[in-house]
C-alpha cells in the first residue's frame, strides 16, 4: 500500500502541530498545537497559552489564527488548512468557521468538548454561513499519548516532567 501525497502532507503538518504541542507542555499548558497551511507553507503556528496569559480564549487554534490574519492580511482564511493535534473545542471550532478555513485536520478526539464529531458538528452544520471539511486521526497515537502523559504527570504532581 503506497500512502497518497494528501496523507503524507496531513502527517508532514501535524507532526508541525506536534512540536507546537510538546512546547505548550514544556511551559506547563495543556499540550495542544495547532498549524495553519495555505498553498504548501506554515503561515501561522500556535500552542495553548490559556495558563501563561490567564486568558480562557488562548487556546492553539484561535492564536494561529490571529497571526494567520496578520500575516495574510485578511480575517478570510480561504484556501487555508488547519491542523490540530485535539479536536477543536466549540470556541475554536466556530472561530475556524468564522475564518472561514477550507479544511482542519486534527489527531485524536476530545470526548469532553469535541466540536468536529465527537459532542458537536460544527464545522458541517448547514445552519452555518460557513462548513469546512474534516480529516480526523492524522497521527492520532502520537497526539492522544502526548495528552495522556500530560494528565498523568499532573495527577502524580509535576506538569513540566
Amino acid at each position: 500500500m503506497t500512502l497518497s501525497n494528501e496523507t503524507l502532507d496531513h502527517e508532514r503538518f501535524m507532526r508541525e502541530a506536534l512540536q507546537q504541542a510538546e512546547a505548550a507542555r514544556d511551559r506547563g499548558e495543556v499540550p495542544v498545537g495547532c498549524v495553519l497551511v495555505k498553498e504548501g507553507r506554515v503561515v501561522a503556528r500556535g500552542h495553548n497559552l490559556r495558563q501563561s496569559l490567564q486568558d480562557p480564549t488562548a487556546h492553539a487554534e484561535i492564536i494561529a489564527l490571529k497571526e494567520a490574519a496578520e500575516r495574510l492580511g485578511s480575517w478570510r482564511l480561504v484556501d487555508v488548512v488547519a491542523y490540530v493535534t485535539l479536536e477543536p473545542c466549540p470556541m475554536c471550532a466556530g472561530a475556524l468557521v468564522n475564518g472561514r478555513v477550507h479544511t482542519v485536520v486534527y489527531g485524536c478526539d476530545d470526548p469532553k468538548a469535541g466540536a468536529l464529531g465527537t459532542l458537536y458538528r460544527i464545522g458541517s452544520d448547514e445552519r452555518l454561513n460557513h462548513r469546512f471539511r474534516v480529516v480526523r486521526g492524522v497521527l492520532e497515537k502520537p497526539c492522544a499519548e502526548l495528552l495522556s502523559g500530560f494528565f498523568r504527570q499532573i495527577r502524580a504532581g509535576d506538569p513540566r516532567d
